[in-house]
This record gives C-alpha cells, structure tokens and sequence, in this order.
C-alpha cells in the first residue's frame, strides 16, 4: 500500500530531524553547515557560555586546548573555521580530552573536523585539542552551539581568534554571523599556569601549601616582581568564585589595600578595593590596575596584573614600597559577581614584609597562632593525659596498690598527676580564644558553648575529688559513681567538641583526614579498655575452680589481678604508644594548616 505524498514527507522531515539533533547521542553531522539543531524555535540571543583557549598563535602542526565552560548544559557542537570566512567549511581536527563526555564527528571531507556530545548528561565545561592544519587560514576562530535544554540554545557563539605566527591580527575586528552575539572581552588571556622558579630570586612568592607548585589544582599562589617603578602581581588558587589578597598594618581585617579577581559568569574581574572592618569589601570606581589578564581552567582562577609602587593620586593604595602583613583569601561569588564571606580563615603572614624589598618565597597560615596553640593543648589533655589516667585507675589499682610514691600508692600518683595535668592544659587552652577574638566568638556554633561546658567539668571534678569520703565511709560508693559520671561526661563532651573544632574556619583541618583520626582515637580508645575488661573477667574465671561439687576461690581479686601484671603492662605501653602517634598526627597537621 503507498503512503501519501504528505506523510512520506512528514516522515523524511522527521528522521531528518531526529538524525541532527533529536537525540541526545550527539550525532549531529547534518548540522555541520549551519550548526543549527533541529530542536524548533528560535536560537537564544545573549549567550551564557563561553569559548577560551590556551594560546593566541599557532603554526601548521600546533595544538591549542579549546574550553567550553557556563552553566548546565546537555549539548554541544564546536567547530574552527576560517574567521574571515565564517560561513566556510570547517578548519583543522580535534583530539578529545575526555571520550566519555565527547566525541569526534566528520564534516565534509576533513576527518574529526567537529566535537559533540556523547550523552545529554549536564555538564559545565568541556575540553578539547584543536590541532592546526598544514593549509589553515591566517586567521581561525572557534564556533560553538550549546543546547541547555531542547527548545534553550545557542547557535555559533563565538569564540577566540587565534592567527598563525607573523600575521597581524585582523581588522578592522571581525564579527560573528547574525546568528550569534559576541561576548568577547578586551581582556588578555593567560595561555599557562603560574611558575614559581623565579621564587626568592626575582619573585616575593607566598604559597599555600608551603613550596607548592602553581601549575597543581591545590596551590594557593601569590606573587610580587618589581619592574622598575610598578609591581608585576600574580595570583592563583583552587577557586571558581573569587581570589583576594590584602596588605595590612595588623593581622585583623579592617583599613586594608585589597584586590580581588572574582568569576562574574566565567568572566574574571579584577579590580581594587577597601576592607572597612569584617564588612563586604568596598570596590573602587576607579581602577588603577593595567595589563590584566585572567584564566579559568580546571577549577583554578589566574589572574594577573601590574600596578605603580606608588599611587597618590588614588585613595586607600598603599606604597608597596613599605612592610604589611598579607592576607591571602578565597570563596564563593554568584553569578552576578557577588561575593561571599570566605568560608574559610585567610592565609595570613606571620610577619610584616616588604614585597619590593629582597625576594623571599614563604609560606603563610591560615589558623592563627593562638588558636593553634589553643588546638594543640586540647588535643594533649583529651587524647594523652585524661585517656592515660583514666585506664591507670581503672585497671591498674590491684597491681600497683602496693607500690608507693610520696606516700602514696604509685596508680593514685598517677592518675592524679595526670588529672591535675589536663585541668593545667584545659584552663590555659580555654582562655586563649578569648584572648584571640578579645571576647566571645558568635561564629563557632555550638563549640564555645560545649568549650565552657567541658571547662566547667574539669574544674568541678578536682574540687569533688578534694571532698572524697575515707575508703570505708558509707557515701564513698555515691562520691565513686559521681566522679566516674562526672569524668565520663566531661571525656565525651571533650570529644564532641574537638569533632566540631576541627572544621571551624579557624583551625580547619584537612578533611576528611580530620575526622578519620578523630574516629580512629576514639575506636582505639574504647578497643583497649574492652580488651582490659575482658582480660579481667577471664582472669577471675581463671581463679574458680571445681572441686567437689564446690567453687573454692583459690585466690584472692588482688592476687589474681597480680597475675595478669604483665598482660596489662604490654598493652598500656601500646595504648600510650598509639595516643602519642594520635597525638603527633594532630600536631602535624595543626603546625601546617
């Protein structure tokens, strides 16, 4: 039976349309002329995504890395051709970066000459290889087409124009076809990460962590050359929000020189700033920063840029010719460029310097030191002196009831010194916040609050200890069950609070390394106190033994606990062993954040 004339075109129409675009596989090579997908309707007019590259020039053989980047997108199709001619086939192939995500596609005669998804999983960016051609013209721009949603895209958005070596660039300026809106910015682009071998000879470098390298995605990266009468600034970081830094005469935020480079819809600003106390910073109208450049690749911000050493003519500048604490800072923007508070503590100095005096590559911390010191004695107390004391008078009575010290028996000594150790380290712990911050701190939670209640404990429990009834007085059972109550409290306390320290902007430490060891103290703490109660338990069993029908106790709890005196001594030497390489990992870990 023949179809009619009307439906064999409909359904020509339909598999035309389904081979384009229609699915979400990405095999689109029908839409190599006009980049258009079959989706119906209209191309949005103010693109949201953009196209950047690695470099400006290129010979025949080159290759230049190609990022597409904006918000979710579900599909895309990129292309070079001849800028000059954009209406041309397209130029050059592709090499994929990521062949879960892409795919290379042929248009016309030239092999991989296009790229396109492969799924219409959301993505955020895309990277690809574009390799130049022995026949390429001067001058090559990039064209992509993002499909956002099915009836949200964008065709031919333009991207850069690179040109081949010896060849000036194009003009007057070249334009992108009706079908596309330029969102190109005068601003230069950084083709490289950041090197750091000029650091301490040409360079006043600070780097985070110490010695890092600029090229990695974990380096926090700030850099001052002095060039005749300006400064050559550099800075990069793990960010897609925003990177600032500041010179300061103090260590407290308040009355600084800023400068900042914030991702303003994967466009990067640069500009200066006044910080007036913890207030949103206040951007300057005017600029006094020239040759600016910036890069966004791989989730690490660049930007750079060159100021005068001294700028009188500008308001709230600072001479970069004189000594300033310097604040390294990064953290969150909105599309609209917005910035958020840091969410964590900035890297700060721990002295004044000069950034055009002698070059010097240094580090910088971001927990100040007297809440490093606040962490390191907490971590003492909890996980040594407390753990230590507590299994010594728990378990160590029996064995060393008959040894003496001062006077008294040798695990009272102990466990005392022990005790009155932690109260020491606590109260001087407990004080230094205050002393940083200059009163109380509304921005850690529920850690002051637990901090006091813990403060509170260790104090009361010494005094009730002062009150303790003799051995054989009717309330020592009650005073017994208190004390327990009260130190098991203030223990577990301790440790939530320490958890809830750990991550506060102050101290902040790696994560999720933080909370693993915290985890693994705590399971080694409870692992060797059930293996000391179970050796108890099996050594009284030991003791009974059945003869005639009868149980006769063969020894007494004090003899027999005598016997497991080794046992005990093996393990409370591991246990104090593995709480000092606890406690070391903790105080490595404070020294470098």
């Amino acid at each position: 039976m023949e179809l009619p004339g009307i439906a064999v075109a409909v359904w020509m129409f339909v598999c035309f349309c389904a081979s384009v675009a229609g699915y979400p596989n990405g095999k689109v090579r029908e839409a190599c002329t006009n980049m258009v997908p079959c989706h119906g309707g209209s191309p949005q007019l103010s693109p949201e995504h953009i196209i950047t590259v690695n470099g400006t020039e290129f010979k025949p053989g080159d290759n230049i890395e190609v990022h597409l980047s904006g918000p979710d997108f579900e599909g895309f199709f990129i292309q070079a051709r001849d800028a000059e001619h954009l209406d041309s086939p397209a130029v050059g192939s592709f090499v994929l970066a990521d062949r879960r995500r892409s795919q290379l596609l042929t248009c016309g005669r030239t092999k991989n000459s296009a790229v396109s998804h492969t799924t219409k999983a959301k993505k955020k960016d895309i990277k690809v290889y574009w390799i130049a051609p022995g026949d390429a013209p001067k001058h090559v721009q990039f064209l992509a087409t993002v499909v956002k949603k099915y009836r949200i895209f964008w065709v031919k958005i333009p991207g850069p124009i690179v040109s081949q070596l010896d060849v000036l660039s194009p003009t007057p300026p070249l334009h992108a076809t009706s079908e596309a809106v330029s969102t190109s910015h005068p601003v230069s682009y950084i083709s490289k990460p950041f090197s750091a071998s000029s650091c301490g000879i040409t360079k006043f470098c600070i780097r985070n962590p110490t010695n890092c390298d600029p090229g990695s995605a974990s380096c926090f990266f700030l850099s001052f050359q002095q060039e005749e009468s300006s400064v050559f600034i550099e800075m990069s970081g793990p960010s897609e929000g925003y990177l600032a830094f500041a010179f300061s005469h103090d260590q407290w935020m308040g009355g600084d020189d800023a400068y900042l480079c914030v991702n303003e819809d994967h466009y990067v600003h640069v500009s200066t700033a006044r910080l007036k106390e913890r207030s949103h910073p206040l951007l300057d109208s005017e600029n006094a920063l020239e040759d600016v450049s910036w890069r966004l690749a791989d989730g690490v911000l660049q930007c750079s840029f060159r100021r005068s050493i001294h700028l009188p003519s500008y308001t709230g500048r600072f001479n970069l010719d004189t000594s300033y604490y310097i604040f390294l800072a990064d953290g969150e923007a909105s599309e609209g460029g917005l910035i958020y508070k840091h969410s964590r503590q900035p890297l700060v100095t721990d002295g004044l310097y000069n950034v055009t005096g002698l070059p010097q590559d240094i580090g910088g911390s971001r927990a100040p030191r007297l809440i490093k010191a606040h962490g390191a004695l907490m971590f003492v107390a909890w996980i040594t002196t407390v753990s230590i004391g507590v299994i010594v008078a728990r378990f160590f009575k029996p064995v060393w009831s008959h040894s003496f010290l001062l006077g008294k028996e040798l695990w009272f000594q102990v466990h005392r010194m022990l005790m009155l150790t932690t109260v020491t380290l606590t109260s001087i712990s407990f004080v230094l916040p205050f002393v940083y911050r200059g009163g109380w701190s509304h921005q850690a939670g529920f850690h002051p609050y637990l901090g006091c209640a813990v403060m509170a404990l260790t104090i009361f429990q010494p005094l009730m200890a002062g009150f303790r009834p003799s051995r054989h007085a009717p309330r020592r059972q009650l005073f017994n069950w208190f004390h327990w109550s009260t130190g098991t409290t203030a223990r577990i306390l301790a440790v939530v609070t320490m958890f809830l320290g750990m991550d506060l902007p102050a101290l902040d430490l790696p994560d999720p390394w933080d909370t693993y060891a915290m985890i693994g103290f705590v399971a080694w703490h409870v692992g060797t106190d059930v293996l000391l109660e179970i050796h108890s338990y099996c050594l009284i069993r030991k003791v009974e033994v059945i003869e005639d029908d009868r149980v006769q106790i063969l020894q007494s709890l004090t003899s027999a606990e005598a016997e497991g005196h080794l046992f005990k001594q093996i393990v409370l030497t591991i246990y104090v062993c593995g709480n000092i390489v606890f406690l070391v990992a903790f105080l490595i870990a404070i020294n470098q954040v």
